[in-house]
């Protein structure tokens, strides 16, 4: 019988259903039973629902039995995918003070398209464009960013623009990346079991995901050693994306070049540099604002030089707090691309 369907989401979710109906709300989480808050628009608001610690475990459970994750004093974090496509990440004492502490990031907005984040601001036409003329002739694309920036958001709006007959492989921690593409498979990390066997992390896929036929693969988030295999896979001519946070475009690059150094001491830092400038071509940054306003505020592109193991990275479009100042990057970048007629069609 298929779980998903005998489970009503309003038994799962409990009191905090109605939250999760509002599609203002985009995230809630619990801090203690009395302290509920939820986010609208980039702001978080405290709420006056309040929970018994009973009610919080069993909320916690019943999300728990659909994803097929475990939480106990053994394992006491959990990240899982909730039966809407919601992500759900739990702590439980003594790694927190007292309370359970509860996220559930709604699945919201993940299928708008990039000429709809247009529409609500996140970036301008000309760069539109410009990134899906990029992913048509298949550069490699990081999204970087801070939490709740809209790095999935764009992501999945870019993905989504990769031409329909490409197979593509999405590789994750938790389901949240869905392209509207007809070829795909998701992927999705495993934890261990209770005797510590059958884990199965971000490097592993992707090293799984090239035995697939892939024509472009996309990791949801890089944070680790997996950093290597995924630039490893790019340097072979194997396009991609992917989100990794950070405060820059710049900054992206750098912890590029420093992730995969965690795969293992026989990997140099000369190495990681060579790499990284070769296999990626163009960073988009995106930012949260104190309003709560999401924005990509740059586009930077690397022209594959180093020197003294610095990579070269040039800005391409630069948000300055009122309008986007293009870069004398962009013409070079435009040319590299051959995209000399596509520049004529922007500045018109």
């Amino acid at each position: 019988m298929d779980i998903e369907r005998t489970i009503d989401p309003e038994v799962i979710f409990g009191p905090i259903y109605p939250f999760m109906l509002d599609e203002s709300i985009e995230e809630i989480w619990i801090n203690s039973p009395q302290r509920i808050f939820i986010a609208r628009k980039g702001k978080s608001e405290l709420t006056n629902l309040i929970l018994t610690e009973m009610q919080v475990k069993e909320l916690v459970d019943r999300a728990l039995m659909w994803s097929g994750r475990r939480l106990d004093l053994s394992n006491p974090f959990v990240d899982a995918r909730l039966p809407d496509g919601s992500r759900l990440h739990v702590t439980i004492p003594e790694i927190t003070a007292e309370h359970w502490a509860v996220n559930i990031r709604k699945h919201i907005a993940q299928s708008l398209t990039l000429d709809q984040l247009c529409n609500l601001g996140l970036l301008e036409k000309t760069m539109v464009d410009f990134l899906i003329e990029a992913i048509k002739r298949g550069k490699n694309i990081i999204v970087s960013g801070g939490t709740q920036a809209g790095k999935t958001t764009l992501l999945n709006a870019l993905a989504s623009e990769i031409p329909y007959s490409q197979r593509v492989i999405t590789i994750e921690e938790v389901f949240e990346i869905a392209p509207r593409l007809p070829d795909i498979i998701q992927l999705q990390t495993r934890p261990a079991n209770l005797q510590g066997d059958g884990e199965i992390n971000l490097r592993r896929l992707v090293k799984e995901s090239l035995r697939m036929r892939p024509n472009r693969i996309i990791i949801g988030e890089v944070r680790e050693a997996e950093a290597l295999d995924l630039l490893i896979a790019l340097n072979s001519g194997l396009p991609g994306m992917g989100t990794i946070h950070a405060n820059s475009a710049r900054d992206a690059v750098l912890k590029l070049q420093t992730l995969p150094l965690l795969a293992g001491s026989n990997i140099s830092h000369s190495f990681t540099v060579q790499t990284v400038a070769s296999a990626i071509d163009l960073v988009v940054q995106v930012s949260l604002g104190l309003d709560g306003s999401r924005r990509v505020v740059e586009i930077s592109a690397l022209s594959g030089r180093t020197e003294n193991l610095h990579i070269e990275i040039e800005s391409l479009w630069i948000w300055d707090g009122n309008s986007y100042r293009e870069e004398i990057g962009l013409t070079s970048y435009r040319q590299q691309l051959g995209l000399t007629s596509f520049a004529t069609e922007l500045t018109r």
